[in-house]
């Protein structure tokens, strides 16, 4: 099947109580012909199908509903959720005001009254049959496709004990205990773990959900109509009011102010933006009046990007939950296996029917390997939700693991260390009359203009009237040669660096050399191969590259600077942001665009597992080679898309923050697989030795789930460098 022709179909799902159900719905889809791998979230609810386009999603939610699962419309997925939480709600409630009663008639003689057992039977019934009801309906679904899920331990083992009660209590079985309190004290256990559970795993998407809710509603055009958003198009002009949300990306056409763009970037202080400025929509403007001319609407605009790359990230799953899912999928029926070993094991070693019958039952409720399939999706969910919030994407749960093994960052100089916006701040010559000086600056200038360097913007700019420009060259990471249009004829011209020009004079050479130590660019300019200019160039450091840089070095990392810069002015530029302090650190200068994926590939081959940030369409194939990219995303689409982390800010501290969080989320997880394992390891044996009773076996269970979303839910208080 070609990849390039595939479709995606994004499913949610209802019904699905533990890993066992993601993984059987997705192996089902896996085996149709149409599809080309699915990914099934039991945290998220949702499954994402990549097919062919010979089956529809109608088709597809058939064979997800043959399964014995409910498939939910996008737009009533919330309202499903809200149903489910409700009636989950009930069942506990109905459930803990019966069984509780019925366990303490069960434990404590006291206060029984005559005919107990009957009252104790009457109270467990409803429970077990109706509180219970979605556990049976849900395994008897699953029993019918010779499938077994968390749902197939609970539903036999309360069933196993309301019917062994009943016997019992009918005089099938003489001496044996009645273990209605206990059908029903499991059911009521599991439905609030179920219930807390459910509500834990919405909170978990509360980040995610709110920056869906950011966006205005509207906007109000500059004739003063007020307009829907989704009637919004690019080039309509909207104004924003001071405490007004922006309402799409776009770009300033009149008025200054500053911007709070922490609900999008994470960075807490507003930003002074001027005409010209990007900004992006749902930030807002603090005070002065601002006329935005749309240039993204709608899916296209950094918002609802941020929000799709979220949601694709929290479907994936990292490489430790593989080891999980493989558990998962035999966990259940070796849980049978065990407790049907447990019970005739029991007999055969002359114990009683009964406390034969109470291990077994112990053993199918602790072995509900919840906490084991909520370990690593509950986890990425609250990371990357977390990450969204901080404006770091985090494109998936493979990329956590990516984190963990890096030992160095490349960190590209312009735009990323440097605001990138180059400044002319000095001509220099080494003794031109004023007149040839003027006129070599202006030659140069009009060169320049058809070059879309940053630099060659910054001299283009530097002069008002421009002359004709012909047969324009441009030699990437070297410079620009044309022919210029001067007073007295076609002159050809080189503005760029010393390998472009044959001749360059002493005098010129210090100039330029003097300048570049101070940490600025020199751009040499001349005619017919001879250098007679130098312009200075300066890129102002960004004020928290530093601190950055710092955050690296606390995280273990080395760092080296990358940069088609000369090396004085690299060299300059790594020891005012601190690059050089640890050992390891480098400074590569004076690199191609064609050669950085080079740069990456030398690292490599030392044995370094390596990061790279960077925010250009030259950065685009080192960000692909490194083994994990950063793009910063003021930068380029394209850069974005190469990349695996996403940093929706200019701040360099936030690509600390985007490490940092995913070594936590990962460490996290580990967390959760390791008690999640832990506690069926330990607990499993001791109930089939009879150490734990069936009630508390359910209590732990809960409480293990419990624990996993607690855990996963401390993600949510990151605060990371920029804090």
């Amino acid at each position: 099947m070609a990849h390039s022709t595939l479709k995606r179909a994004d499913i949610s799902i209802d019904g699905m109580s533990c890993a066992a159900c993601a993984n059987r719905i997705q192996r089902h889809l896996d085996d149709l012909e149409s599809v080309d791998g699915s990914l099934v979230n039991f945290a998220t609810g949702k499954a994402t199908v990549n097919h062919d386009g010979s089956i529809d999603a109608a088709s597809l939610a058939a064979e997800i509903e043959s399964l014995g699962y409910a498939v939910i419309a996008d737009d009533e997925t919330e309202a499903a959720q809200d149903r489910r939480e409700e009636g989950l709600r009930v069942r506990m409630l109905v459930a803990l005001s019966l069984a509780i009663p019925a366990m303490a008639l069960s434990m404590i003689p006291a206060i029984r009254p005559l005919g107990w057992q009957w009252v104790v039977a009457a109270l467990a019934t409803p429970v077990v049959l109706w509180a219970g009801a979605p556990f049976h309906t849900t395994a008897w679904a699953n029993l019918k496709q010779r499938a077994t899920t968390m749902d197939t331990l609970v539903s036999m083992g309360s069933l196993s004990a309301l019917i062994w009660s009943f016997v019992v209590l009918g005089g099938g079985i003489e001496d044996g205990d009645l273990h209605f309190g206990t059908a029903s004290i499991i059911i009521a256990f599991i439905l609030v773990g179920k219930w807390a559970e459910l509500r834990a795993k919405r909170r978990s998407g509360d980040a995610i959900r709110a920056l869906a809710d950011l966006g205005a509603r509207s906007a109000t055009l500059t004739d003063g109509t007020v307009i829907a958003l989704e009637d919004l198009a690019v080039g309509m002009q909207f104004i924003v009011s001071p405490g007004e949300k922006v309402a799409t990306d776009g770009v300033i056409i009149d008025g200054r102010s500053a911007v709070d763009a922490s609900m999008i970037t994470g960075e807490p202080v507003p930003v002074d933006v001027e005409p010209g400025d990007d900004v992006i929509g749902a930030t807002i403007n603090t005070n002065g009046s601002l006329t935005v001319e749309a240039t993204q609407v709608g899916a296209d605009t950094a918002l609802a990007q941020i929000i799709r790359l979220v949601d694709e990230a929290q479907g994936g799953r990292a490489e430790v939950q593989r080891l999980a899912d493989r558990v998962s999928a035999v966990f259940v029926p070796l849980a049978i296996v065990i407790s049907a070993v447990t019970l005739a094991s029991w007999l055969l070693t002359g114990s009683s029917v009964g406390a034969a019958f109470t291990a077994a039952v112990a053993v199918l409720i602790i072995a509900c390997p919840c906490a084991l399939g909520l370990a690593t999706p509950l986890g990425i969910m609250v990371g990357t939700g977390r990450g969204a919030q901080l404006g770091v994407i985090i494109k998936g749960g493979e990329i956590l693991e990516d984190t963990r093994a890096i030992e160095a960052i490349v960190v590209d100089k312009t735009g990323t260390v440097t605001e990138g916006r180059m400044v002319l701040t000095d001509v220099l010559d080494a003794g031109l009359a004023a007149d040839e000086r003027d006129l070599v600056h202006s030659l140069a200038a009009a060169a320049e203009s058809r070059s879309e360097h940053p630099i060659a913007a910054a001299i283009a700019a530097s002069v008002d009237d421009l002359a004709h420009v012909t047969d324009f060259v441009n030699a990437p990471g070297s410079g620009v040669t044309a022919t210029v249009g001067g007073p007295i004829g076609d002159v050809e011209v080189q503005v760029g660096r010393r390998s472009l020009f044959d001749a360059i004079p002493d005098a010129l050479e210090d100039l330029a050399a003097s300048a570049e130590a101070d940490g600025a660019t020199a751009v040499f300019a001349g005619r017919e191969g001879s250098a007679e200019l130098v312009f200075v160039v300066t890129d102002q450091i960004k004020a928290r590259s530093p601190e950055a840089i710092a955050a690296f070095h606390d995280q273990g990392l080395s760092v080296t600077l990358l940069t088609g810069d000369n090396e004085r002015t690299a060299h300059a530029v790594a020891a005012a942001v601190g690059i050089g302090r640890r050992p390891g650190d480098s400074v590569i200068a004076e690199v191609y665009p064609h050669d950085k994926v080079a740069v990456i590939e030398r690292l490599q081959a030392e044995g370094k597992r390596v990061a790279m940030v960077g925010d250009g369409i030259n950065d685009a194939p080192a960000l692909a080679q490194a083994d994990l990219g950063i793009a910063v995303g003021t930068g380029t689409d394209v850069a974005i898309e190469a990349s695996d982390l996403t940093i929706v800010t200019g701040d360099l501290r936030a690509v600390a923050d985007a490490i940092s969080l995913s070594r936590r989320t990962l460490s996290t997880i580990k967390g959760n697989l390791f008690w999640a394992f832990a506690y069926n390891a330990a607990a499993i044996p001791l109930a089939a030795f009879g150490i734990l009773n069936p009630a508390i076996a359910a209590a732990a269970m809960g409480l293990s789930s419990l624990f996993v979303v607690s855990n996963s839910l401390r993600l949510r208080s990151f605060d990371g460098y920029r804090r």
